[in-house]
This record gives C-alpha cells, sequence and structure tokens, in this order.
C-alpha cells in the first residue's frame, strides 16, 4: 500500500494485491498494519509535548524518574558457551536525551547483538509485541537491573530504548501510555484507526502478514520467534513505546503531516515549530548510522544519504519490522508511506524503488 500527499493534499492512495493466500480478499486503503517501530516517533513526540510543559530536561538522568536505572553497569567479558558475563560501572548515568537517539548502551531482545539477546533471554525480556499479560512498569524495572552493551553515550545502538521513554510518560504523566496516546496525540489529531490493542470491530481490518519458503514463494506468516501474528487482537495490558501500535497508513500520515506543518494539523497544536526542527536535527553528532544521522526519535537524512536516492537533506525517516516504512520530506513538502506485512521481507528493495519513483514524479 503507497501513500503520497504534498502540500498537504493526498495526491496518491492505493492498496494493491490481496489479503490471503488464495487472492480471494482485495486489500483495502483502509486496512490495519502493525506498525511496529513507527510506534517510536509517536512516543518520541508524545514525550517531547511533556518537555514542553517543563516535565523534564533532556540531559537529565533517567534515574532521576526511574530510580532502578542508578548507577548502570556495562558488560566487560561474555562467555558465549554458558552466557554467563562480568560488568564494569558505566561512566555516567543514562540521559533520556540517549534513550531519544539509541545512544544509552541498551540493546534490543531478539534482533540485537549475540550476546546481548542471551542476557535479555534469560531474564525474559519482551521485544513488544506481547501477547501475555504483562505491563510495561515491572518489565522496565527488570530491564534497569541488566547491563548495557556500551557507555552510554559512545554509539548508536537500536533497542528498547523507546520502550523505557513509555514508562517515562507514565510517570511524568500518572496515567498509562495508551491513555496518554488517546487524550495528547490521537483524539487532537483525528487518528481514530490506531491502538495498542484493537477493539473487536476493528478486527477484520487487520492485515495478514505473509512470508517467503526458501523458494521465494509467498506463504503465511507462521513463525512464533517474535511474536504470534495475533498480538493485536488480544486484551492486552503491555504498552510498548518502541513496537506495539497498528494503524491504518492514512491515520500514521496524518501523524506526519503533523510534524511537517510545524507540529500543527487542523488547528490542533500538539508540538511548537521550535520542537519539530529540535527533533528532526542530527542529536549523535559524529557517531555513524550508515550515511543518515538521528534526531530525538528519526533518522535524518544526510548529504550523503541525499547523494543515494534523491531524498532531500533534512527529511525524517523509520520504519517497522513488518515491512512499514515512511518519510517526510520539509524541502519539497512530502509525507510519503509504504506499508506491506511480511517477514522476512527478501525484497525490501521495494521501499528503496517507492523512493525513486516518488521523486521522479516531481515536474516543477
Amino acid at each position: 500500500m503507497g501513500f503520497i500527499a504534498r502540500d498537504g493534499k493526498i495526491v496518491y492512495d492505493k492498496a494493491f494485491g490481496y489479503d490471503d493466500i488464495e487472492g480471494k480478499t482485495v486489500l483495502k486503503t483502509d486496512a490495519i498494519f502493525r506498525i511496529a517501530s513507527q510506534t517510536k516517533a509517536i512516543t518520541s513526540v508524545a514525550l517531547m509535548t511533556l518537555f514542553e510543559e517543563g516535565k523534564f530536561l533532556l540531559d537529565d538522568p533517567v534515574s532521576k524518574y526511574i530510580p532502578e536505572f542508578l548507577k548502570p553497569t556495562v558488560v566487560d567479558k561474555f562467555n558465549e558457551k554458558d552466557t554467563t558475563y562480568t560488568t564494569i560501572p558505566a561512566k555516567r548515568e543514562i540521559t533520556i536525551r540517549d534513550l531519544l537517539t539509541h545512544t544509552s548502551g541498551i540493546d534490543y531482545p531478539e534482533i540485537g547483538s549475540s550476546h546481548m539477546k542471551a542476557i535479555y533471554a534469560k531474564s525474559h525480556i519482551p521485544v513488544g509485541f506481547v501477547t501475555d499479560p504483562l505491563v510495561l512498569r515491572d518489565e522496565i524495572k527488570l530491564l534497569a537491573k541488566l547491563p548495557l552493551k556500551h557507555q552510554p553515550g559512545e554509539e548508536f545502538t537500536y533497542g528498547l530504548n523507546t520502550d523505557i521513554l513509555g514508562y517515562l510518560i507514565e510517570v511524568l504523566s500518572g496515567i498509562n501510555l495508551d491513555q496518554f496516546f488517546q487524550q495528547r496525540i490521537f483524539k487532537p489529531l483525528g487518528m481514530k484507526d490506531t491502538y495498542f490493542y484493537l477493539p473487536p470491530s476493528a478486527y477484520p481490518r487487520l492485515v495478514t502478514i505473509f512470508s517467503e519458503d526458501k523458494q521465494g514463494r509467498l506463504i503465511k506468516y507462521t513463525t512464533e520467534t517474535i511474536a504470534s501474528a495475533d498480538y493485536p487482537k488480544v486484551k492486552g495490558t503491555y504498552f510498548s513505546g518502541g513496537a506495539g501500535l497498528s494503524s491504518t497508513i492514512k491515520d500514521y500520515a496524518i501523524f506526519l503531516q503533523m510534524l511537517l506543518n510545524g507540529g500543527i494539523y487542523n488547528g490542533q497544536r500538539i508540538l511548537s515549530r521550535h520542537t519539530v526542527e529540535l527533533m528532526t536535527s542530527n542529536q549523535i553528532g559524529d557517531l555513524k548510522l550508515d550515511t543518515d544521522k538521528f534526531g530525538l526519535g528519526f533518522a535524518v537524512t544526510t548529504l550523503n544519504s541525499q547523494a543515494k536516492l534523491g531524498i532531500s537533506q533534512g527529511s525524517f525517516a523509520w520504519g517497522g519490522y513488518w515491512g512499514t516504512s515512511y518519510w517526510a520530506d520539509p524541502k519539497e513538502h512530502l509525507v510519503c508511506l509504504i506499508f506491506l506485512q511480511q517477514s522476512p521481507l527478501r525484497h525490501d528493495e521495494i521501499h528503496d524503488k517507492f523512493r525513486v519513483l516518488v521523486y521522479q514524479a516531481l515536474d516543477d
């Protein structure tokens, strides 16, 4: 499914293909997708609304608000045979900025580095697609007791940072993340189809996840390593700020258009223009993230990245585990999304080809 808006007007909104292997159910534009890590941008924006209210500063230590993160340690030596390890003290505390930029040293279960995956597996740290009756508070406090992959601020390591930020929102606001999103983001923007756990009336619109066999033929997703495909359909209690949301392509486009508008959409101001600029500027200095940089919740296109596909320098972007991706281009006033639901997605060049097609179509 593809979506393009320019100058705040929808110019392309089309669904392709089918929602079943048999080819009987045509995919529709109001289909609901598991957006996984696209949740991170929403959590980051939600947190920054509290930043604007003076509830915290970016360089505050996380332990100021979540005491379990006091005096973090870093893995020193790791034994691959029995997954035991030794630690050394961290040189400094983890800050909220570290979490927003994925420079804290916190890694990911299931998809992270081998030794950190093993450490997290021992403590049963969830990746974010949760069907069990877990609560965010308990899992974040458990994560806080585990060591870091590296010293805070010294590397970019994509990890569970935004799940911690989700719990931080709960601490600062006094309500759970699901309620905060509804009150502060979804309802003001009119995002009526974005949920952690879907209401039963929306179940029929949840897209089927596909996979591929060894011959590259499309099959229904059955792997249980990461999550059951039906996790959005349970009456869940775990609000993963890093991966838990499902949404329609149009709902997420509204969220991106708000950012492209400088924090406002349809008369509803979510953030100030300066805060949006702060979030979409390089916040990791010379640290490496391919040819991109990273802001506060978004990858940011550099001049080197622009040379790859033509996406304007200063555009901001990310994607999700199940094959969704987006970018917003302030220079060309573009909001662009392409949503799939497949794992593994061996033909992920389709995302880059979509980007090329968008920019070749500009004729002004």
